[in-house]
């Protein structure tokens, strides 16, 4: 599979699925691991909604370095599919971009005016990540590729 074949295939799972494992370490440099709604974008930056004082959150201060994966739930070994990620995470400053991407965020999880409040008080963050990994056992048990990606 070419490059561009491969970023198609990553895109396509990332837009179809919702919910990533966001892996972080905690102050003893101990793995945490949490599951987060998120979204996508052309460039593959990934993008959720955090309290601050979330573990993840707090973790994020001290190591902007993560990783990640999202995959499809299913019941057979065969059907495995996912990609597996690792790059940095910052926080959405800018207001206008915040604001877009929270209308996002609101519309596409259905979040209705009962959220307003927490999410103006939570943190945006961005996931840019610089490797990937798919796997898809249903071309063949231990199918994979990885991709690399610059980000400047």
């Amino acid at each position: 599979m070419n490059r561009d074949k491969q970023l198609e295939w990553i895109a396509a799972l990332l837009r179809a699925e919702s919910t990533l494992a966001l892996a972080t370490s905690d102050e003893q440099g101990l793995p945490c691991a949490a599951p987060l709604f998120y979204l996508v974008d052309e460039s593959l930056t990934l993008y959720w909604l955090s309290s601050s004082n979330s573990q993840h959150s707090r973790n994020l201060l001290r190591q902007p370095r993560v990783a990640a994966t999202v995959y499809r739930s299913v019941e057979n070994w065969k059907e495995v599919c996912g990609v597996q990620m690792r790059g940095r995470v910052t926080v959405v400053e800018d207001k206008a971009r915040r604001q877009t991407l929270i209308d996002l965020y609101c519309q596409r999880f259905q979040l209705g005016l009962i959220f307003h409040l927490a999410i103006r008080q939570s943190t945006l963050y961005a996931f840019a990540p610089v490797f990937f990994r798919g796997i898809d056992n249903s071309k063949h048990f231990g199918w994979s590729f990885e991709l690399a990606l610059d980000r400047g």
